[in-house]
């Protein structure tokens, strides 16, 4: 199984710099002195169709088959910009999401929350990143639930160095 893509919050800070303007502005009480504005906040809540072909080892007693799922992916993301530091966040949530083994032609259903969150400074460079992935593919009967999750989190110090790098992944058949 191939891991989630997760580049959008690596591009993200290079989007920002391109996009946004100087925070600060002039104090009207004192001279010429700065001071951060308002956080700027942006937030978005869609839900999109989806179509999507799994492997799933367990099923068919564990031969394995794909299974052809579909539904609703509820999507939250927001961005808060503060002074000099942002934090991204999403997350992934199936809704509705039902599938069918294309091999034995049993019902699944998927389930779970995907979730990531990425922040930092402007000014330095420093960040961090954790992104939490439980995915569900529940099937009919025993032993044929698909199970993944993953804990992933990476901190970048001012320097531009990688500090920490955490990536525990691992897939169940329950």
């Amino acid at each position: 199984m191939r891991k989630p893509i997760r580049g959008l919050a690596s591009t993200l800070p290079l989007m920002l710099f391109a996009c946004s303007e100087t925070s600060l502005q002039e104090d009207p009480l004192g001279p010429a002195e700065l001071l951060p504005a308002a956080a700027d906040v942006f937030t978005d809540n869609i839900r999109i169709p989806i179509d999507l072909l799994v492997f799933v080892p367990c099923a068919d007693g564990g031969a394995g088959e794909d299974v052809l799922l579909s539904g609703n992916l509820h999507i939250v993301t927001h961005l808060t910009i503060n002074g000099n530091r942002f934090v991204f966040k999403d997350h992934f949530q199936p809704q509705g999401i039902n599938g069918l083994g294309l091999s034995t032609g049993d019902k699944y259903q998927a389930t779970g929350v995907t979730q990531d969150r990425f922040g930092g400074s402007f000014i330095n460079g420093q960040s961090s990143e954790t992104f939490v992935n439980n995915f569900r593919i529940i099937g009919q009967g025993r032993g044929n639930n698909f199970l993944v999750h993953e804990n992933f989190h990476v901190t970048v110090n001012a320097n531009g160095e990688v500090t920490v790098v955490v990536d525990n992944f691992t897939t169940a058949c329950k």
